[in-house]
């Protein structure tokens, strides 16, 4: 009977303490936390092993950017006249960077344009005989001299130091009576030297 009015009392003081909810679990941090700034340095990549940086967007956009070359200038449309001629001799000289001395040019440009007149309207021929002698249609001039006109021209090596090529724009109107202009003339040199003077000779034309 004693044993059993002291399970009994023990019974009633456990169900009289009041209940306490057990902690709650412990869970893993969520990956949507966004985690505390960083230096660009840091940030900018990260190297996995094994493997190559991998560059964070956000950060590379803080470097600088590379420049960038400028582009040629545009090449203006046909028919657009004396206007448009200082846009063609840009766009030559960007393509082809200049790699003469300034006296050999100034001399090659005087000849190429010179032989470029003669060629197109049979003006000032007589100084190149080897190159306008003969007789026939293809001789003839083709270009009335009135509406003549070299649009841009720039002279450059052509493969080694004694040689050379004149690049030549130009504009004219045939014997039909047709204006076309961005013609285009090449006119190639060879450097000849005497008496220890050199002198640049033209060979051909295409």
């Amino acid at each position: 009977m004693l044993s059993t009015l002291t399970l009994a009392l023990l019974g009633i003081a456990l169900l009289a303490v009041p209940h306490r909810p057990a902690p709650p679990a412990l869970t893993a941090p969520s990956m949507a936390t966004t985690p505390p700034a960083t230096s660009a340095r840091t940030t900018a990549a990260s190297a996995p092993a094994g493997g190559r940086p991998t560059v964070n967007p956000a950060a590379s956009t803080r470097l600088a950017t590379p420049a960038r070359s400028a582009p040629a200038p545009a090449l203006p449309p046909h028919g657009e006249g004396i206007a448009g001629d200082r846009a063609i001799q840009e766009a030559l000289e960007s393509a082809w960077p200049a790699d003469l001395p300034a006296a050999d040019e100034r001399e090659l440009l005087a000849t190429g344009r010179a032989l470029l007149r003669a060629d197109a309207t049979g003006v000032g021929r007589a100084p190149w005989p080897h190159l306008f002698s003969g007789s026939g249609q293809a001789l003839a001039p083709a270009f009335a001299t009135g509406r003549f006109r070299i649009q841009a021209a720039i002279a450059r090596r052509d493969g080694s130091p004694d040689k050379a090529v004149v690049h030549l724009v130009w504009a004219g109107m045939d014997r039909s009576g047709t204006f076309t202009d961005l013609r285009i003339t090449d006119w190639f040199f060879t450097r000849t030297t005497t008496k220890g003077a050199g002198t640049w000779t033209p060979q051909s034309r295409t």
